[in-house]
């Protein structure tokens, strides 16, 4: 209906109600919206206010609702009188809806007499040393906190050891699990395929110089400093450090941290701890799981290839690879484990509320991790070569 329309007679507004309608009339300083039939957001026949009455010109000063002749309504009823309720406060009115059911008044009292504007997300690009400037600060307040989160783990493993932490011991128990038994498979083939491979490309190599007994050296070394110790590191990013993110990320969206803080109790002890001393427990052991299956992978490869007997080829590897080549590759596991526990679970308590940041947050957690574990890499054998480790 139009506004030009009279209000219907009293008999029709209670008459039995049918499609939805509305009218508008002017009673003094009073105007009255009568509205009735059946407003059924489905159907396609909800009217829209639309009236020049409330443009000036009339010495109204209120607008009753009447809802005498009314039926079912559902939201587009509120839709409706959510324009109505913005026109009207245009109009500057002041709307009447106590004759409204209770229901629709108190949904059409949580919606502004104004639509909210949605202004465009658009940022100035910054100056490129500005821009320079703000990630070098993002850059060392990450670097600060990842150290004071690393030195509250250190001082909740001090305290769990006098058996005054708050950790519990399950959880560090499943922790350990997760990140320990739970991986020797996948620690395992992977680490006997690249001494395999290893094996492969050094016999090739090695044969043109008739020097193929030193491939035990070659697969030995290799394993034991370097390689089994990155591999199972990457592993385990992928594997316990996206799951970590994706962990803490889903409580920080359910918002199972927020009661945690709001109960007191510290988030470093009692989830964190459990997650990054186990990863630092259990890598160091994977590590030497992972080396000496990486071996056995180049000693089937060799044995397959080459006339040297097995006690040779054992002999040999004995040898060739010395105590400090596992020392060192123990003390990278054990510093790849502290790294990537800590960016899991800062990445986890970082990520938003929504289920897509849980998957954002456990790809970030696993890509953040393999770049550093290779960074920390280089930086080892930089340090090894200072100290001709």
């Amino acid at each position: 209906m139009t506004d030009t329309q009279p209000p219907l007679p009293s008999e029709a507004r209670t008459a039995p109600p049918g499609g939805p309608e509305w009218s508008l009339d002017v009673h003094d300083t009073t105007m009255v919206l009568y509205v009735g039939g059946n407003w059924n957001s489905r159907s396609d026949d909800i009217p829209v206010f639309n009236t020049e009455h409330l443009n000036g010109g009339t010495p109204c000063k209120s607008c009753v609702i009447d809802t005498q002749a009314l039926g079912r309504w559902d939201s587009g009823f509120i839709s409706f009188l959510w324009d109505v309720k913005q026109k009207v406060a245009a109009a500057q009115l002041e709307l009447d809806d106590s004759a409204l059911p209770p229901a629709a008044r108190n949904l059409l009292s949580l919606l502004p007499q104004k639509a909210v504007e949605v202004a465009a997300d658009y940022k100035k690009p910054l100056p490129f040393f500005e821009k320079v400037g703000d990630k070098t600060l993002q850059t060392l307040e990450e670097t600060g906190t990842l150290t004071d989160l690393g030195i509250q783990t250190v001082k909740g493993t001090l305290q769990a050891l006098r058996g005054k932490s708050r950790m519990r011991v399950k959880d560090l128990a499943t922790d350990i699990w997760n990140a320990g038994p739970s991986a020797l498979l996948i620690v395992g083939i992977v680490n006997f395929l690249i001494g395999a491979i290893l094996a492969f490309v050094g016999l090739i190599e090695l044969r043109r110089f008739a020097a193929e007994i030193y491939v035990a050296n070659l697969v030995g070394i290799a394993c034991a400093r370097e390689i089994s110790a990155i591999m199972t590191a990457i592993i385990m990013a992928g594997r316990t450090g996206g799951a970590y993110a994706a962990r803490i990320s889903t409580m920080q969206a359910n918002e199972e941290i927020d009661a945690l803080q709001v109960f007191g109790i510290p988030v470093s002890t009692y989830i964190l701890l459990p997650s990054i001393l186990s990863l630092s427990v259990m890598m160091p052991v994977l590590y030497v799981y992972g080396t000496l299956i990486a071996i056995l992978g180049g000693f089937v490869v060799s044995m397959t290839m080459m006339s040297t007997s097995a006690i040779g080829y054992w002999v040999t590897t004995i040898n060739g690879v010395s105590l400090h080549e596992f020392v060192f590759g123990f003390v990278k596991a054990f510093f790849f484990a502290g790294y990537i526990g800590l960016t899991s679970c800062r990445v986890g308590l970082k990520a938003g509320r929504s289920a897509a940041d849980v998957g954002i947050a456990a790809t970030r957690a696993v890509v953040i991790g393999i770049v550093g574990i290779i960074a920390m890499d280089a930086v080892f054998a930089v340090i090894a070569k200072v100290l001709d480790f």
